[in-house]
């Protein structure tokens, strides 16, 4: 049998997400600080495990409606209009998925068709270029900058609409720069997308996790956005439900409804009892994102003031819980600097360009963990540092 024959070239040509080598690598290392995986180190909440307990001890395991309990959606639609003041119909324009990775990938297949071209700022999170592949779309990488904080500028969008141009995936705050735009920042995009007929796909599953604010914000707020926005949100980051696999999107009723048909046939539906552990995170769980917040703002800071002292350049990430170093001056490569401070100090980051080429010269290190945990790292970067230079 001649697999290789029988293997899609798109598929064949995927490169191996760089977040999951340097993380295998940390695994094999005895000793090793990882600082690489963007998961909360927080236990869920014992409130949403115990009503997910509840719910299996009576014996609610069943199938649900393939877009999710209409109980989950109205709360989904009750937290939209609460925190952001948008208003969604729980029978139309709101589905429950495997994840904000399913909602991402459904949306996209929906919307993307062959020589249709989807803008994707860069640096940013792994997934996105491949699924477009996958859909049949081309990837348009747009390019994003240290002095600029990361943030989209809206000449060079401009620049790169065509008029093959269908999607523009909006991911703030951002993963791996921490990067956040504005609702100012959020108009100077609008202007640029007005007279289009683009659609925007915003991946917001750090909406909550913003720094210099107390109330998240969303490109579909922005005027005369509304109704070409499609919001992809989850549960994981916010609620320390990683395991639990718990997205929604949101979105016009013409999208969601062809979206619906994907997820229906590729998932069914998603797990019963995630569903009951997130509804009561919606209800019960705004406490648990304020003490959380509050621990990543403590641990931002300290990593800030860390770099400052070792004279680390690093802009200052206002939301998500990453830092984005530029470690140029110490490695000719991102990877370069990952693998000898793995090897020397037994730490594991993240180089910058494994999310895209715009990375290079920076590295992702995640601070979704203890406060221990992260000045031990902080040690070993100093003594990595005072021994390089």
């Amino acid at each position: 049998m001649n697999f290789d024959n029988i293997l899609l070239d798109k598929v064949k040509s995927m490169k191996p997400s760089g977040i999951r080598k340097f993380f295998d690598l940390a695994d094999s290392i005895e000793g090793c600080i990882s600082l690489g995986v963007g998961e909360p180190d927080f236990k869920t909440p014992w409130h949403i495990r115990q009503a997910a307990i509840e719910s299996l001890q009576k014996g609610m395991t069943r199938y649900t409606s393939n877009a999710g309990l209409m109980e989950l959606r109205e709360e989904v639609s009750i937290y939209m209009e609460r925190r952001f003041g948008l208003k969604y119909d729980p029978k139309s324009q709101v589905v429950i998925t495997v994840g904000g990775s399913e909602g991402l990938d459904a949306v996209i297949r929906t919307v993307i068709g062959p020589e249709d071209e989807v803008i994707i700022p860069e640096p940013s999170f792994v997934c996105y270029s491949p699924l477009t592949i996958l859909a049949g779309g081309k990837p348009v990488n747009l390019p994003t900058y240290e002095k600029d904080n990361f943030k989209i500028n809206p000449e060079v969008l401009k620049n790169a609409i065509t008029p093959k141009t269908k999607l523009l995936i909006l991911p703030y705050p951002n993963n791996p720069t921490g990067a956040l735009m504005t609702a100012k920042d959020y108009e100077e995009i609008a202007k640029v997308l007005s007279g289009t007929n683009i659609i925007v796909l915003a991946d917001e599953i750090y909406a909550e996790l913003c720094y210099n604010t107390d109330k998240p914000n969303s490109f579909a707020c922005t005027p005369g956005m509304y109704d070409r926005t499609i919001i992809v949100n989850g549960f994981s980051k916010t609620y320390a439900m990683t395991g639990w696999r718990m997205g929604f999107v949101c979105g016009p009723k013409e999208i969601l409804g062809s979206t619906l048909k994907i997820h229906q046939y590729g998932i069914m539906s998603a797990p019963t009892t995630s569903q009951y552990g997130a509804i009561e995170a919606l209800r019960n769980g705004d406490e648990d994102i304020e003490e959380m917040k509050m621990h990543y703002n403590m641990r931002r800071r300290y990593l800030l003031d860390s770099f400052s002292s070792m004279g680390i350049p690093c802009f200052e990430p206002l939301g998500a819980f990453y830092v984005f170093p530029n470690v140029s001056k110490f490695a000719p490569t991102s990877e370069e600097f990952c693998t000898d401070f793995l090897n020397k100090q037994k730490v594991a980051v993240v180089p910058g360009n494994a999310f895209g080429e715009n990375g290079e010269g920076f590295v992702r290190i995640s601070y979704a963990y203890s406060m221990e945990h992260l000045k031990k790292a902080m040690d070993r970067l100093d003594k990595y540092i005072n021994h390089n230079t």
